[in-house]
């Protein structure tokens, strides 16, 4: 307890008792000295709980960082954290993708919600929790290559091969690192 006390003490100024005792009418110097106890008994309750709440916030502050400012047009990818088996492409969360975009910011609802222009294929709420998003960082040049678009032959998919780097067999199937 911040206090130290219990909320009956901090009211009442004594312990709880059992029975009732008569009471006077009139002035009653006890009365007036037991108020200004319970007044000062009050003032420190509340400098007590005023000092925890600033040391809870002090240790929660810690923590937290700076919240990121989204603007209208700019493109941010979406945690699929939170999205059912369904909405992954891979069987194994494992192998997945932890975000997936990028999207285009359409509206800021408020600080924390953004409003998002997505494809229909994708079945969620396009107002997003600015926890689930984080901004889109264009590829550096040489990071990674795009690879080039299939060539469709009679509807199958077929690519260039340079050279055969590395040939692996699993489970019946053999698959080729090509370049």
């Amino acid at each position: 307890m911040a206090t130290k006390s219990l909320p009956f003490q901090i009211n009442y100024g004594k312990e709880p008792r059992i029975g009732f005792d008569i009471k006077k009418k009139g002035k009653n110097g006890k009365a007036e000295e037991f108020a200004r106890e319970m007044k000062e008994r009050h003032k420190k309750a509340r400098a007590a709980l005023v000092k925890s709440q600033e040391e809870i916030k002090r240790q929660a502050d810690r923590s937290r960082k700076e919240a990121e400012e989204y603007r209208v047009g700019d493109k941010i990818l979406i945690s699929i954290k939170d999205f059912l088996m369904e909405l992954m492409k891979r069987a194994t969360k494992k192998l997945t993708e932890k975000f997936i975009g990028p999207y285009m910011v359409k509206k800021i609802v408020s600080e924390n919600a953004v409003e998002l222009e997505l494809p229909a294929l994708l079945r969620i709420h396009p107002v997003v929790n600015i926890r689930r998003i984080v901004k889109y960082r264009e590829q550096v040049e040489g990071q990674k290559k795009i690879p080039p678009p299939p060539v469709k032959v009679d509807s199958e998919k077929k690519y260039v091969v340079e050279e055969i780097l590395d040939k692996q067999e699993r489970r019946e199937k053999t698959k080729y690192l090509v370049k």
